[in-house]
């Protein structure tokens, strides 16, 4: 059976808790099934957040997106998942990754480790949240059993690996760091290199008994009737792609709602992506494109 279409938006600023929980239900009353919250300084603390998101709202499901491994002690994390979890009724997605913003390490006072190791790290916090999550007497226990779905994003082969091994939902991020460029700034991959990361996974996790969920996440929505120009500019943003990367790439969604719409058909088509993030300035740009997509 084919996989339903989810859209989640990924929320990145609080300003009070009222306009915190209004925003939630905004979401909800738009039909976003996900209400997702990152994990940089700067931005909302993810559990406390996630908690008055659940509470605000009835229907959608609630998650990191994601999570800075490097930030994180397992069992203190353990803790705090299971906890989310049973106070969301069971509502929780865990996303995860290896962080890659060296000025927050250093401003929070931790280290910063090479890409091989920060992956290293993840890996073992993964294992260490299953085998504690996954055992009947840790106190507490999550809602959801053995543990909440666990989203890993990224797109290099051992995140890859990494993702088919463990995770229900695949997450590509579509961006890489940029060249020449100061660590935290990435660019924007081009189509054909995203579908290289896609095929790549799916080697990886052919043996899997199902298959997961794909997620891409959509870094602008711009509502336009001339496509071409409206890429023109985001390519001289210097995002790394040039005018004709930019109209295909997946990252981006140009032109008018039911041109939206139909993109996002044909690259559930092509990359097999059947859950959509946006990010939450464009929380209304996207609403007439969630309207066409309705039931699909």
């Amino acid at each position: 059976m084919p996989r339903p279409s989810r859209f989640g938006i990924n929320m990145l600023t609080l300003d009070s808790g009222a306009g915190w929980r209004e925003k939630c239900r905004r979401a909800e009353q738009l039909g976003y099934d996900v209400l997702l919250v990152p994990d940089h300084l700067g931005m909302p603390a993810p559990f406390p957040a996630l908690v008055a998101a659940a509470e605000a709202t009835e229907r959608p499901r609630v998650g990191t997106f994601v999570l800075n491994a490097g930030f994180c002690n397992p069992a203190l994390l353990a803790r705090e998942v299971a906890t989310t979890d049973d106070l969301t009724g069971g509502r929780l997605e865990l996303g995860l990754g290896t962080g890659y913003v060296r000025a927050e390490h250093e401003t929070a006072g931790l280290p910063w480790h090479s890409p091989g190791e920060r992956v290293d790290r993840l890996a073992r916090t993964i294992e260490e949240l299953e085998r504690l999550l996954g055992d009947a007497g840790h106190v507490p226990q999550p809602a959801q059993r053995p543990r909440p779905p666990l989203l890993i994003g990224g797109n290099g082969p051992r995140m890859l690996r990494l993702a088919a091994r463990h995770a229900e939902i695949a997450a590509f991020t579509g961006g890489r760091p940029a060249r020449d460029e100061p660590e935290a700034k990435l660019e924007l991959m081009p189509a054909d290199e995203l579908a290289a990361s896609v095929d790549r996974y799916r080697e990886y996790a052919a043996d899997r008994p199902e298959p997961a969920e794909l997620n891409i996440l959509v870094q602008r929505v711009q509502v336009t009737d001339d496509r071409r120009a409206a890429a023109r500019e985001i390519a001289a943003l210097d995002v790394g792609l040039d005018e004709e990367q930019a109209l295909a790439a997946p990252t981006l969604l140009i032109g008018t709602p039911q041109q939206m719409a139909e993109q996002l058909r044909e690259r559930r088509e092509r990359f097999g992506f059947s859950y959509i993030t946006v990010l939450d300035p464009f929380l209304e740009t996207f609403a007439p494109v969630l309207e066409e997509l309705a039931g699909s």
